[in-house]
């Protein structure tokens, strides 16, 4: 790469980062387009909707293409396995790039080269990588200051209970250099009373995944309470039996009725592979080892967090390298057909296992296991369905991260 080039895309990075103090979230796509048409290239930004089914482009200038479902498209492929790739050539050359903020996955961003040379200039993947990765971190600082980006992820409205839930929750995806933690929640517009969360200091990695009692804002109030008294708990110091007193502190003193909710709070530490946990009334979580369920934790047990349980105590496992821990709520086992088929567990095991062999991320591994939750259903569930895969391995990190490939690199698995 000449001096002259790089000078030039370091310049538009200026410009993106410069302008980006006062962008709306509306300016985002059309002020990409216009500092990168100043290089010979044109861009596209499409972010993917909460069901994570398809790809929607943002406006500006010039006539809106269709909807890009993921399933069965090239962009897609780009977007479930974090992989860069090209297509066309000529004037019609595109690199299609992933675009992450951090390793959560927002969507794909097309660039179009104005000629060929310009696209297949040395180091033009790797560039517009760095473009995609600038513009993923700016748009999630972005989206707080209108409803742009919101309104073109949503394929309904939102009901009061999920617009509440959302806003509590943590990206649905975060890598770390020795552990990859991955969630779906469904169904995207209608949950109230599941949650989870996460969070990773000093080694430490955090997990809590609840399942609140009820349904609609009732359960969504519940299980936001208890999520900000876990947090409040842990940011103090407090330890597993702290986080679950305080929840019980804060749904018995906030609520006059009876509120409770299930969960599992656990702690991983990640230089060792330590796991300790507590299952308060929670299905119980599955260890896979080599790709296989190879163990479920049932032990930890108290009563469900509101209901206080001074006998509670905590339990251990150790995890070996390369190890996933899935925790779910009963929304995944108990979705039934019209018929009253239930999903059960041995089938959630079956297709995680399926998708290990597959070697797909811990994030697309989540997302496919939670559509075939919803084809067998045949619609969003008639409960809440929370799924959370954490994989302890210092090799996961790398499949989140974005990579250029070719096409045939990223086929869908037979």
């Amino acid at each position: 790469m000449d001096q002259a080039t790089e000078l030039r895309w370091y310049e538009a990075l200026q410009q993106i980062l410069a302008g980006s103090h006062r962008w709306r979230p509306d300016e985002i796509a059309p002020a990409l387009d216009v500092v990168m048409a100043r290089l010979g290239v044109r861009t596209r930004i499409w972010v993917v909707n909460y069901e994570q089914t398809a790809l929607t482009p943002l406006s500006q200038p010039g006539p809106a293409p269709d909807v890009l479902p993921i399933d069965g498209t090239l962009p897609g492929r780009v977007f479930t396995r974090v992989r860069s790739a090209p297509t066309g050539d000529g004037p019609g050359y595109r690199w299609w790039t992933p675009m992450v903020d951090g390793t959560d996955r927002l969507g794909v961003i097309e660039f179009v080269g104005g000629d060929a040379a310009v696209a297949r200039e040395e180091g033009f993947p790797e560039r517009c990588e760095m473009v995609a990765g600038l513009v993923g971190h700016l748009m999630n600082s972005t989206k707080q200051r209108g409803d742009h980006l919101e309104r073109a992820r949503r394929s309904q409205p939102m009901s009061t209970a999920a617009e509440l839930l959302w806003a509590s929750l943590p990206p649905l995806t975060a890598s770390f250099d020795r552990a990859v933690i991955s969630t779906v929640l469904q169904p995207c517009y209608d949950v109230g009373g599941d949650g989870f969360d996460y969070a990773v200091d000093d080694g430490v990695m955090w997990l809590a995944v609840l399942d609140a009692a009820g349904r609609g804002l009732e359960a969504g109030l519940t299980c936001t309470v208890a999520l900000a008294a876990l947090r409040a708990a842990r940011r103090a110091g407090g330890g597993l039996i702290d986080q679950a007193r305080a929840v019980d502190t804060a749904l018995t003193g906030q609520f006059r009725d009876s509120r409770f909710a299930t969960a599992v709070l656990a702690e991983l530490h990640l230089d060792t592979g330590r796991l300790r946990y507590l299952n308060a009334g929670h299905p119980a979580p599955v260890v896979l080892r080599g790709g296989h369920a190879v163990l479920e934790l049932k032990a930890g047990r108290r009563l469900p967090l509101g209901l206080p349980d001074a006998a509670a105590e905590v339990a251990e496992e150790a995890f070996e390298p390369d190890d996933r821990l899935l925790l779910y709520t009963d929304g995944v086992t108990e979705a039934r057909t019209a018929g009253g088929e239930r999903f059960g567990l041995p089938r959630t095991i079956d297709l995680v296992e399926r998708n290990a062999a597959a070697g797909l991320p811990a994030p697309e591994a989540v997302r496919r296991l939670a559509l075939a939750v919803i084809e067998h259903q045949g619609g969003p569930p008639a409960d809440d369905a929370t799924l959370m895969l954490v994989e302890w391995s210092a090799a996961a990190s790398l499949n989140t991260l974005p990579t250029a490939t070719q096409p045939d690199e990223i086929e869908e698995p037979a």
